[in-house]
């Protein structure tokens, strides 16, 4: 009788630990592929990916415009005098995941394709990234106020901060 009520305790800790540890699990919703967002882009013909490297002074350059380090290597894809790039920001703990378009040194789109925090999901839908639609860059800041999402600051943050990267790396390209 012992030794069953104290397979049935063991148990209920067991469970009561997993269940606890599962709230710590990273949540991911992906509402955008990366081939989805650039057919969205540019339509049936999507350009190979290409690589642009980075020096040191141009990684601080970009740390100091958008507080990212955009690392050494950015993958993006070009046709038609538009770029088109898959940027990793962090929110609050975890990295938002986000497809951005730059033609004519202004955003053509921003979607968000992953995203993985707790909060601040809002940040995905077109009534918030229409607010990027055609912005440029300004001395360093965006044209354009972008107006925030209570609960969100800090995934608006991170969209704002990727924004300014993709026109800083377009900005890099070769000309065509």
């Amino acid at each position: 009788m012992m030794s069953m009520m104290l397979k049935q305790t063991a148990g209920r800790i067991v469970f009561a630990l997993l269940f606890c540890l599962s709230g710590n699990v990273l949540a991911e919703d992906i509402y955008l592929s990366v081939p989805d967002f650039m057919a969205q882009e540019f339509g049936d013909t999507v350009p190979s990916p290409a690589m642009l490297w980075l020096d040191e002074a141009q990684r601080e350059e970009a740390r100091t415009l958008s507080d990212e380090d955009p690392g050494f290597r950015q993958r993006y894809w070009r046709s038609d005098e538009k770029s088109a790039w898959v940027i990793n920001v962090i929110g609050r703990d975890h990295p938002i995941t986000l497809g951005i378009s730059v033609k004519d040194g202004k955003i053509a789109a921003l979607r968000v394709l992953i995203y993985r925090e707790s909060r601040g999901w809002e940040v995905r839908h077109p009534f918030f990234t229409r607010q990027f639609d055609q912005a440029a860059m300004d001395n360093g800041k965006l044209d354009r106020d972008i107006d925030n999402i209570t609960g969100a600051t800090l995934s608006v943050n991170a969209l704002q901060r990727a924004a300014k990267l993709a026109l800083w790396l377009d900005r890099q390209l070769p000309q065509e």
